[in-house]
């Protein structure tokens, strides 16, 4: 087995490489790259984002974002969401956004990976999984950045969601809400927020 074979056998399909890691397990990893693109054994996501493709039946498929960011920050500790969520939350929001928000510890600033575009977001804090009430406390966080109209979705939120708030609201608030959503709750939602104190 020669070098850039070797180098093929540690490639698993649908998984995205950064350049060091290629590194590894290649003494030439420009010219072992530049061979493997040739041949269509891996495409370029970005600057030193490569991507070994999955093959369906109807092509190669792309790399899901989740493993387009994993590779881009180097861990799997990130929350990655869309405004586009904030549709099923059932408030009002109807808009369509192109591009993903990244909450993450390690970088801030749009990035293209893979042809899409990623807002990455420096966060002290944020959950594991996606819950609606995360998404709910999300969508205040961020409504001043949404083509929507607020003092609607603001209406239906309270509608739906803070009369009375639910345990669970009331947890994501605390723990996850801006300054500004907190007082938001706080001038809005007191009267529902304070009954179940």
């Amino acid at each position: 087995m020669n070098t850039l074979d070797r180098l093929k056998h540690h490639l698993d399909a649908g998984h995205v490489y950064r350049r060091a890691e290629l590194a590894h397990w290649s003494t030439a990893v420009d010219r072992h790259l530049k061979a493997l693109l040739g041949e269509g054994t891996l495409k370029r996501m970005s600057q030193g984002l490569y991507y070994c493709p999955k093959h369906a039946s109807f092509g190669a498929v792309p790399p899901s974002d989740e493993e387009l960011v994993r590779a881009f920050l180097k861990t799997t500790d990130f929350l990655l969401t869309s405004y586009n969520d904030y549709n099923a939350l059932g408030v009002g929001a109807t808009q369509l956004y192109n591009h993903r928000v990244v909450y993450n510890h390690k970088r801030h600033g749009q990035f293209e990976l893979g042809g899409k575009m990623f807002d990455f977001r420096l966060k002290h804090k944020f959950p594991k999984a996606m819950t609606m009430e995360f998404l709910l406390v999300d969508l205040l966080n961020n409504l001043n950045d949404l083509a929507e109209d607020k003092e609607a979705i603001l209406q239906a939120a309270g509608r739906k969601y803070f009369s009375p708030p639910t345990a669970q609201v009331r947890a994501m608030v605390n723990e996850y809400a801006g300054e500004r959503t907190k007082h938001m709750f706080h001038d809005r939602f007191s009267t529902e927020l304070l009954a179940h104190e």
